[in-house]
Formats: structure tokens, sequence, C-alpha cells
């Protein structure tokens, strides 16, 4: 795995938990990393702090998947967080004040859930999904079947057409998964 080093001071955001890294804080890549891989994190001096999705083509060269060294990136960690944003968002369907007015609902809200880059949305008994950065395009394939198995749909669309795809050096993407 290649390891993203920071410039010397440019650790204290990350280390309160803010889930990007600007390209101006990056020293240095240690090993190769393609767009949307994972690299470990380290302070200046060498330090660890966390797993990141790369990206050279963005202004925020990272977002973070983890502060924790033991949690590795893969698909029980995508799992986990998914299920997690899905039962937070259960609870307000189900005793919010729009649970008879309204059949969607962000089920999945990007860095908020742990998941840079990914929006889940569902629009009755469907899921549409938004794969905004490389990483979580590169997650893609595990992901949609994270979802299928985790959250009950007659299907999964993804709508990733938006600009911002762009400035992770991605093109557009739609259809179904």
């Amino acid at each position: 795995m290649a390891i993203l080093v920071l410039k010397p001071g440019r650790e204290k955001s990350v280390l309160r938990m803010h889930p990007w890294i600007f390209s101006g804080a990056v020293e240095r890549v240690d090993g190769r990393a393609a767009p949307g891989a994972t690299v470990d994190v380290r302070t200046a001096s060498g330090t660890w702090v966390g797993r990141a999705s790369y990206n050279a083509n963005s202004l925020i060269s990272a977002r973070m998947w983890t502060w924790t060294q033991a949690e590795e990136v893969c698909e029980a960690l995508f799992a986990a967080r998914i299920d997690r944003a899905r039962q937070s968002r259960r609870d307000l369907l189900l005793n919010g004040p729009q649970r008879d007015r309204t059949n969607a609902l962000r089920l999945v809200f990007a860095e908020s859930d742990g998941m840079p880059g990914l929006i889940v949305d569902g629009y009755a008994e469907f899921l549409v999904v938004q794969f905004l950065t490389a990483g979580a395009e590169m997650w893609k394939p595990v992901i949609a079947n994270v979802l299928s198995k985790t959250i009950p749909a007659a299907g999964i669309y993804e709508r990733s057409d938006v600009e911002v795809r762009e400035k992770e050096g991605l093109a557009r993407s739609t259809g179904l998964l």
C-alpha cells in the first residue's frame, strides 16, 4: 500500500478527524497509487494517521476512510457503515414527521456516514446511487454488492452524471447496476 506523507504541521485537521486532505497538505506519496487507491496517511515524522482514498488529479487529494489502524478498508467496513446509516435513517423514516407523506429518503450521505463520495437515496422500492469520487468509483462493484445485500430494493440505478466527477478525472456514468 502506498503511503501519503503530510507536510510538517499539516496533520492538525486530519487528527481532528476532518475527512479531506487538500493537495497543498501533501508532501509526497511513497509508492504507486492509482486514482482511488487506498493509501496509509502519515505525518511528516512518520506517525500513522489513517487510511484514505487518494487521487492526485483532485484538489482534495485524499478522503479519509478510517482513523483506526486495525480497521481495513474492505467489504466488511462498507457493510458496517452502510448498515449503520440505514438503521439511523430507518428510525427517522418510521418516527419522523414525514413518515406518512414520503417514500424518499437519503440513506447514505457521503462523509457524514464514513463513506466519502457515496450518496445513496431510496425512492419507493429503488435505490439511486452516486459515486462522486475516485475512491468510491474504485469500490463501486463491492459497494453495489453490499447495498444489494443490506437494503432490500427492486433495483439499484446509478446517477453519477454530475460535474464534480470531472474534477476527479472521472467520466459521467448512469444506468442499472
